[in-house]
């Protein structure tokens, strides 16, 4: 057996069409799929029929994706576990980190790391943890 991908996968509790829009605004990501609780289940309680089933968006060359979630889960907290950007661009590393860090808490501003990349880490207004790895372009 081969693993061939790792894939974030956000559960947002009833965020999840916000937090696309925010993604898509941004990361520059594009909408792959979306489907909604109430697309194929016609039994779906009224209040759940449009929350986001599962989504797909890409990021780059990366996968993530998300859902609001079955709707009787408690909300998830933030853990171990980050969502891991690397880039090559610096200024979109920057406009990218200054957009998801809105309403957000910045938990490492952007700097000059040590391994000489741009690092910055921050969690979202959605409480999704977000760690920025930007390769510096040859002076």
């Amino acid at each position: 057996m081969s693993i061939l991908a790792a894939t974030p996968y956000l559960i947002l509790n009833g965020r999840a069409d916000a937090a696309l829009a925010h993604y898509q605004r941004a990361l520059g990501a594009t909408l792959v799929s979306l489907q909604r609780f109430g697309d194929n289940n016609p039994n779906c309680p009224e209040a759940l029929r449009q929350n986001v089933m599962h989504a797909e968006l890409k990021v780059g060359a990366a996968t993530v994706m998300m859902s609001d979630g079955p709707g009787a889960a408690p909300v998830p907290t933030a853990g171990a576990v980050s969502v891991a950007l690397h880039l090559d661009d610096t200024d979109q590393a920057r406009q990218s980190f200054a957009v998801l860090s809105e309403n957000g808490m910045v938990v490492q501003p952007l700097m000059d790391a040590p391994w000489g990349a741009l690092f910055g880490a921050l969690v979202d207004q959605y409480g999704v943890p977000w760690m920025f790895n930007c390769d510096k372009r040859p002076a």
